[in-house]
């Protein structure tokens, strides 16, 4: 064929004959190709983007045996590919069933692993946690707690983050609902707990997460030396990991699907409740300096204008102060209820109830001592 036959054959719209062969018009067949090859690229990207990450759960859990059968059933129904995701629960020497509840458990859960805690690097929790971290197979890493529900949809909530380029991720982890004062004290600290630290992130100034409902990347965690230089405290395995990673400049963010909510009870006694809060106050004291500032700005106010209401007897100004702060406190409850619903007046005395433990609950972090249950 001659040049210019060639040339015919590759540009023209029709067929064309030589020798017995009915020569395909070239510029089409090569188009078709092109688009087969685009259909053919295209359909294994999509393939590819439909993959799931890899994601480890880690678990540490010291006397839950009563808590378990609840956690594992919800983990059960995890809507997340089985052999996508792994679940590492460390018992840290418990005293009752909780490893052969745990071991049993293995049986209903393929992906389950369940390692003793012997021989940690560091005490309490964070030494639990360092065992399953170190035993996990993949480098996306949630972590919750032995007596908490998980939603269905939590591991693609954080899916979405990760693939977003987050470090440090976490979500809500509202109080279940149940009768009492202890339990409608701890719902209510909860929720303006959850305001602090969500409106802080949004400012860029992270300073606290939960730790029963936080993932992170393991090289992130491994770049920021794990919890080693976060032992000042035996609690802290969420707030002084958000530090560490704030130092390193690493991407904090926050999963805002309700679907991805962990929930877990409150505490049943108001000794306990003390206990917890206090051993969480306790971490504050380690902040970062512009985190502690910045809290104590904000309780100072909020004290203040509780504290002018009565102040108000003796001149009338007094009032205004503790009008605006129940008024800013309805709006905040009602607009940023985050599943939470107090009336009017619940919110009024609650408020007030929870400015007087602020001061409490500092008083017994600066004077007591805290212990991994």
């Amino acid at each position: 064929m001659k040049m210019y036959q060639l040339f015919c054959c590759l540009f023209s719209t029709k067929p064309f004959r030589k020798e017995g062969f009915i020569f395909i018009p070239g510029f089409s067949f090569i188009l078709g190709s092109i688009d087969f090859f685009n259909i053919i690229v295209n359909k294994q990207k999509l393939i590819v983007d439909k993959i799931n990450l890899q994601i480890s759960i880690i678990i540490a859990g010291k006397n839950e045996e009563k808590n378990l059968p609840g956690l594992f059933e919800s983990l059960k129904e995890i809507n997340y590919p089985v052999g996508q995701f792994e679940i590492v629960f460390v018992d840290d020497n418990s005293s009752d069933n909780t490893l052969t509840v745990a071991l049993e458990k293995m049986n209903e859960l393929p992906n389950l692993r369940v390692i003793p805690a012997k021989d940690k690097i560091y005490p309490g929790k964070k030494g639990a946690l360092t065992l399953g971290i170190m035993e996990s197979q993949y480098d996306f890493l949630l972590i919750t707690d032995a007596d908490c529900i998980v939603g269905k949809n939590w591991l693609n909530g954080y899916e979405k983050k990760f693939n977003e380029g987050y470090d440090f991720i976490f979500s809500n982890a509202p109080f279940i609902k149940k009768t009492g004062l202890v339990n409608t004290i701890s719902r209510f600290e909860n929720l303006r707990t959850f305001f602090l630290y969500t409106t802080a992130l949004k400012l860029n100034l992270p300073y606290s997460a939960a730790a029963r409902n936080f993932g992170f990347r393991k090289s992130a965690f491994n770049k920021i030396k794990g919890y080693e230089n976060t032992t000042e405290t035996l609690s802290g395995d969420d707030d002084l990991l958000i530090r560490e990673a704030v130092k390193h400049k690493m991407k904090i963010g926050f999963v805002g699907d309700n679907e991805s909510e962990v929930y877990s009870y409150a505490p049943d006694k108001f000794r306990n409740y003390l206990v917890q809060k206090t051993r969480h106050t306790k971490t504050s004291l380690y902040y970062l300096p512009v985190h502690k500032i910045t809290l104590a700005v904000w309780h100072i106010v909020n004290l203040a204008c509780l504290f002018s209401f009565p102040l108000g007897l003796i001149n009338n100004w007094l009032f205004v102060p503790a009008l605006i702060k129940i008024i800013a406190d309805i709006i905040i409850v009602k607009f940023h209820g985050n599943g939470y619903k107090f009336g009017v007046i619940e919110t009024i005395y609650l408020q007030i109830i929870y400015e007087i433990l602020i001061i409490v609950n500092f008083v017994n972090a600066l004077f007591k001592s805290d212990k991994w249950n």
